[in-house]
């Protein structure tokens, strides 16, 4: 035992002892009391419609301070959460600015209903796009993440709760906060490493000859067909005219030929951009009131040409005492933004990060003579060259480089929230709140296809514009009774809600422009498709919850919720949640006290359940319609069954938590296990296609996550002068399917089965190359005559058999942080990391074609491809016949294990006396890092993908660095 006068002593101690204990010797100073780390074992944080005590809470609840938001270089709070909260999984699965990551919380809690968690701002659930929310006005951010900490959002926090505070001004002398930045970024992750031009022809004539190569046709003549037909195959000489057959019958480059360009179209078709952003604040208040303002300027371009993300914010929080027995407040906020995003996303020709991989770099960018020479139209200038002559695998009749800066491709989004509150009181202990929030999005897409180059030119260009309306607002009434009975404290909560939704959409295209550079509709001529709908869904609740607690020390609370959703029948529409949970702070207990050890030990526990009915629909229950044009009348075919007995998905959630510190709370830790069971899956039925419909909604089969969740923070080292601080979190999870209607339901490369996650992949096990002859293997299983399996292969795809190959989700997932501060200096590191999980990489297998895909770019590994001389390899031969070997298989499927030092940070803040006689309170200079360095084993992808673990021709995540300058006024 260590007693807490040697702890806080002068005394020297060994530097081991001193880091394992927590104890600083530098110099021998005594360590304060009074720092920010020590009072957060007695923070405050927001939970459901109020705030607790955090070591009292009975519910599971994590909060980030500011401190880990505001100088992160995202334009998205969501990107911002990773690595910081145990039991939270980030993904970013786009680096296309302005994207979102995508989150979720202690796992999946359905199969096909929304896993998205709630977002709560300023204590109301908040429908606007989060991109709205400029992480310089954020207070702080709460996760609540079990029953307890987020029933009393009832069906809306089914999936978790992310409540964020955004800044209020304080009492005192008013402030000006004044951030600007400047960033550039580039691929955090460098792109497949591939072959060069010499290598590719003469790998393609390699595939050239073997495709050749038949009964009929010896080996020397299909070397001589090679030779004749390499360069018609690919529809270009680089070597020129001297060299008209570049490869000998050999298969090696001809002495002395050499490439008169090489032009790498990831060069022109990416670059390093640039980030700019400016923040400015204004706050202050009295003894009754407060004030705070903002506004922000985040000027983001992306690496791909023609991608960016550009956004003005405004924010004003108004709180104020009007009378002693009543309290108001109004929290307005805009932003309008405009976000430049080229296709990036899918396997479509025109995806500007596809066409810089799959382009080899001897098709060039400008149009080429013989001698290698550029072409100039008569002005002098380079001619774009679209290879008329390229393969249509190589992108044939396309020049993004060209087209882009022609072209438009932009989404435009008003975002309004309007949030405003009345608070009575009636007695000291009783309160009554009204509130009332509302959220509008108004979103514009315009999409441009210039009538004079590529594609758009066959048809004179065209143009589609899409507009939607999103409004919803939030009503609440909540009467809150607290008082304190000697000993006893009692906190009781009753209120109503009412949510309103409703969203409009309509879009348009027409196409053949008469005249260049006239974006809009007008312009055109022809009138192609027009389409427009609207939705509304309202949810009504009544919510109720008791908290009390007796000596500070044991603490019991239960919750209510009944919720009425219009997406279900009248006869199911409703559905009542509820939660209990209990906690005990022993470490007030005399008997834990005289331990002289524990400055802090609680062991809560909760269990609860909740619904969900976030379906892709608003009328769940409902048949539904589609309306055709037969023969100029109006036909209606019906395109959803009904489905009445539609009820609530239940989540069941059970959460166990011991949280300690000790050593003055310099090291403080928190333990937890949760079990998290949903039953009453919402679920998409598939249906045979000769029904007519894909499939009905059902309620049917369960599901499970368990894990454990770790967190740990401490301060090695603290003295006058300098500060060390380490965190660390992680969390595992184990998903698995407990319930379903029939033995198992395929679904693309996944396997939903009783015992299985519902990420497993189920695909064929590969199984090499056959060394006799170079082609693909896979594994075959069969039941011969006796019932006995049999284990075979097969080089014919179709015949393999598919089996489990693991799931996409990783086992372990957190974060570690170490922060030091010495006098005027702070530096920080997040490294943030994942293990376990698979990645099927899709995106790969675009340039590891066996050579059908001719002029398509080819991986430096096809290098290693079969060959006599090489027959032990897992490349099979090249041909230009294709041989499926890069379908869908455990070839292609990598280990989801990485780390990423996710954000790194140097600041310097100058001594005050510098600025005082200018009124400077604060002047930091600091740079900073996002997404600095990446490890993980398969190079070229990037480890942060979709949960799901498929790629798909993503925009990849940046490498951020950022120059700036904070002052305080």
């Amino acid at each position: 035992m260590i007693s807490k006068n040697l702890i806080n002593s002068k005394i020297w101690i060994p530097p081991v002892a001193a880091f394992f204990f927590g104890i600083a010797n530098v110099n021998g100073q005594e360590t304060k009391k009074d720092t920010l780390r020590e009072k957060e074992i007695d923070e405050v944080v927001v939970v459901a419609y109020g705030k607790a005590k955090k070591t009292s809470y009975t519910g599971s609840v994590a909060t980030i301070s500011s401190e880990k938001i505001n100088n992160r270089p995202v334009t998205n709070i969501t990107k911002a959460l990773e690595g910081q909260v145990p039991g939270l999984q980030a993904v970013s699965s786009s680096g296309q600015p302005g994207s979102t990551a995508s989150i979720r919380i202690r796992g999946i809690g359905s199969v096909s209903a929304s896993s998205n968690p709630l977002f709560v701002v300023d204590g109301m659930p908040f429908d606007g796009n989060i991109n709205s929310i400029s992480p310089n006005d954020i207070e702080s951010i709460s996760v609540l993440k079990d029953a307890t900490a987020s029933s009393l959002y009832g069906s809306r926090g089914a999936n978790g709760v992310i409540i964020v505070t955004t800044k209020s001004g304080k009492k005192g002398e008013a402030r000006v906060n004044f951030n600007i930045s400047q960033g550039f970024s580039s691929r955090a992750v460098k792109d497949y490493e591939q072959v060069n031009t010499d290598q590719y022809f003469q790998l393609y004539w390699e595939a050239l000859r073997n495709g050749y190569k038949s009964s009929q046709v010896s080996s020397q003549q299909a070397a001589q067909m090679a030779t004749d037909n390499l360069v018609n195959a690919l529809g270009i000489n680089p070597y020129g005219s001297n060299y008209a057959k570049p490869v000998g019958t050999d298969g090696r480059l001809l002495s002395g030929a050499t490439p008169l360009w090489n032009d790498d179209w990831r060069d022109i078709l990416q670059r390093v951009a640039s980030r700019n952003q400016v923040d400015l604040d204004f706050s202050g208040g009295n003894e009754k009131s407060n004030y705070f303002f903002s506004l922000g300027y985040l000027d983001d371009k992306g690496i791909a040409i023609g991608s960016g993300f550009r956004k003005y914010s405004s924010r004003l929080k108004i709180n104020s005492e009007v009378k002693k027995w009543l309290n108001v407040g109004a929290n307005l906020a805009y932003t309008n933004s405009l976000q430049e995003a080229p296709p990036s996303s899918d396997s479509r020709t025109d995806n500007i990060i596809n066409a810089a991989r799959v382009i080899p770099s001897f098709y060039p960018y400008y149009e080429r003579n013989s001698d290698g020479s550029y072409k100039l139209d008569a002005g002098g200038n380079y001619i774009y060259d679209f290879g008329k002559y390229r393969p249509t695998s190589a992108l044939q009749n396309q020049n993004a480089a060209a087209t882009l800066p022609l072209d438009k491709n932009e989404n435009r989004e008003d975002n309004f929230s309007g949030k405003g509150f009345a608070e009575f009181i009636f007695l000291p202990e009783l309160k009554f709140r009204t509130n009332f929030s509302v959220d509008l999005l108004n979103y514009n897409g315009h999409y441009y296809t210039n009538p004079l180059l590529g594609e758009g030119s066959e048809i004179g260009g065209s143009v589609t514009k899409a507009n939607s309306r999103t409004l919803s607002y939030t009503t609440s009434n909540i009467l809150t009774y607290d008082k304190k009975f000697g000993q006893h404290h009692l906190n009781v909560l009753g209120g109503q809600e009412f949510y309103h939704y409703e969203y409009q959409t309509i879009s348009g295209n027409r196409s053949q422009f008469s005249l260049p550079y006239y974006y809009e509709p007008d312009a055109a001529a022809l009138l192609g498709s027009f389409s427009g709908n609207s939705d509304k869904l309202g949810l009504l609740s009544y919510l109720g919850k008791a908290e009390y607690d007796y000596q500070n020390k044991y603490f019991v609370s239960g919750s209510v919720r009944a919720d009425g959703s219009s997406r279900f029948s009248p006869e199911n529409r409703w559905g009542t949640f509820w939660s209990v949970g209990g906690s005990w702070k022993a470490s007030n207990e005399d008997f834990i006290r005289k331990l002289n050890f524990f400055n802090q030990l609680t062991l809560r526990a909760s269990y609860g359940g909740q619904g969900n009915d976030k379906l892709s629909t608003y009328y769940a229950y409902q048949s539904l319609y589609a309306f055709f044009n037969n023969l100029g009348e109006g036909g209606t075919v019906a395109s959803k069954l009904p489905t009445p007995d539609l009820k609530w998905e239940t989540n069941l959630n059970l959460n166990v938590g011991l949280e300690f510190a000790i050593l003055n709370n310099r090291i403080k830790g928190n333990v937890e296990y949760f079990q998290r069971k949903s039953q009453d899956l919402l679920f998409d039925m598939p249906l045979a296609p000769s029904l007519g419909f894909s499939g009905f909604q059902a309620n049917i089969g369960e599901l499970k996550n368990t894990g454990f969740e770790f967190s740990l923070f401490t301060t090695p080292i603290k003295t006058k002068d300098f500060e060390w601080n380490i965190d660390l979190n992680l969390s595992t999870l184990n998903n698995k399917i407990t319930k379903l209607p029939k033995g198992s339901i395929v679904s693309g490369t996944k396997l939903l089965q009783v015992g299985g996650s519902i990420y497993d992949f189920f695909i064929p096990e590969w199984a090499g190359v056959d060394p006799s002859n170079g082609n693909p293997l896979w594994k075959t299983i069969t039941t011969d005559a006796n019932g006995n399996t049999v284990e075979g292969t097969t080089s014919e795809y179709a015949k393999a058999t598919k089996t489990l190959q693991g799931s996409s989700l990783p086992k372990v997932m957190g974060g570690f942080t170490t922060s030091l501060a010495y006098k005027n200096f702070d530096f920080s590191t997040l490294v943030t990391f994942s293990i376990g999980g698979k990645i099927l990489d899709t995106d790969y297998t675009m340039i590891m074609h066996n050579g059908s895909a001719a002029g398509r770019a080819w991986s430096s590994e096809m290098l290693n491809r079969w060959t006599p001389e090489n027959p032990y390899t897992d490349v099979p031969a090249l041909s230009t016949t294709t041989n499926n070997w890069t379908s869908a298989s455990s070839r292609f499927l990598y280990s989801g294990t990485y780390a990423r030092v996710k954000n790194m940070s140097l600041g310097y803040t100058l001594p005050t006396e510098y600025f005082e006689r200018w009124g400077v309170k604060k002047f930091r200079l600091y740079v900073q890092g996002e997404n600095l360095l990446t490890f993980y084993k398969h190079k070229g992808m990037d480890p942060e993908q979709t949960l799901d673990g498929t790629t798909y021709y993503r925009y990849p995540a940046m490498r951020t660095i950022t120059f700036g300058l904070q002052a305080t006024l």
